[in-house]
């Protein structure tokens, strides 16, 4: 059983395979620089778990998920557990997706779309300060 904090990552995991499947089949390269994007932005001492490892074992379990299929279960396990969705890490999605759509330029019209769709439906959603700021 995962905490809400692990199934925001995870879902940002499938976001962000999600906008990299965008543009069709996701190279070996690709899950590299996507890995040590995500890597990067989300390495956290607070979490007792390795966020870079779930979102590899999202990508080699979803092979032939879709792209669209990935983003709304994505945005359906960010509503589920938005009450942990502090501002930063909200930013810090929005990050991790825009990174993961420049990794491979050019941004196709397709992984623009999905950037777009995410910024305006996480805007919205707000956390709770009583459960991400407890420690």
């Amino acid at each position: 059983m995962m905490t809400p904090e692990q199934n925001l990552h995870n879902a940002i995991g499938q976001l962000a395979y999600a906008i990299a499947k965008a543009d069709g089949a996701i190279q070996k390269e690709e899950t590299k620089k996507f890995h040590a994007i995500v890597e990067a932005e989300l390495r956290c001492k607070d979490y007792d778990f390795d966020v870079s490892d779930i979102i590899f074992q999202v990508l080699e379990k979803d092979k032939f998920i879709d792209s669209n299929t990935a983003y709304d279960w994505a945005m359906k396990e960010i509503k589920l557990n938005s009450h942990y969705l502090s501002p930063s890490l909200k930013e810090t999605f929005i990050k991790v997706i825009e990174k993961v759509a420049k990794a491979f330029p050019p941004v196709t019209a397709e992984e623009q779309k999905l950037v777009e769709r995410f910024k305006m439906d996480i805007a919205p959603i707000h956390g709770d300060p009583v459960y991400y700021n407890k420690k």
